[in-house]
């Protein structure tokens, strides 16, 4: 069903929508990347479209990727982020993002996280996009939710000229 409001002034780029199919949790070994270990998780349970819902449990050390500024020109670069590096007791507040496949098939994992940290004092507070270098400590648990009858793959986007998701057909 078409709503008219919408045709020729619409804010969504793609969208599809199914269920959710299954929701997966797992516990996560110490001392691994916790991005190689949701790519696993994807991989084992064949996952093709998914949700991160929520993550739990401590770091041992991060490296936080943020767009530092907008890029003159895309791609968007290493020049173009911020890489804040932590080596210390993290705690992780929240994780959130999707799963795909791009078009060989592969998983991809698009994902960011805020963690805290003690400094002094003080407690503070990080976020930005999961990277490989988020090497997990105690309690890690991650629940996905694998959804069936919708379509996320990603692709380059000839606008970005980065990996975007596409949704829907």
């Amino acid at each position: 069903m078409t709503d008219e409001r919408f045709e020729g002034n619409s804010t969504v780029e793609s969208m599809d929508s199914g269920k959710v199919e299954k929701v997966v949790v797992a516990k996560i070994k110490m001392g691994v990347s916790l991005l190689r270990a949701l790519e696993e998780i994807a991989l084992r349970e064949g996952i093709q479209a998914g949700l991160i819902l929520s993550g739990v449990g401590a770091l041992k050390a991060a490296v936080f990727r943020n767009l530092k500024e907008f890029p003159q020109e895309f791609p968007v670069s290493p020049k173009n982020r911020l890489y804040f590096k932590r080596e210390q007791p993290l705690e992780i507040l929240s994780l959130t993002g999707h799963i795909s496949r791009t078009s060989e098939g592969k998983p991809e994992v698009h994902a960011h996280f805020s963690a805290s940290a003690v400094d002094g004092d003080k407690i503070v507070a990080f976020g930005g996009h999961l990277t490989e270098e988020a090497i997990t400590y105690v309690k890690v648990v991650v629940a996905i939710a694998a959804l069936s009858g919708i379509s996320m793959v990603t692709q380059v986007d000839p606008a970005t000229k980065s990996p975007d998701l596409v949704v829907g057909d």
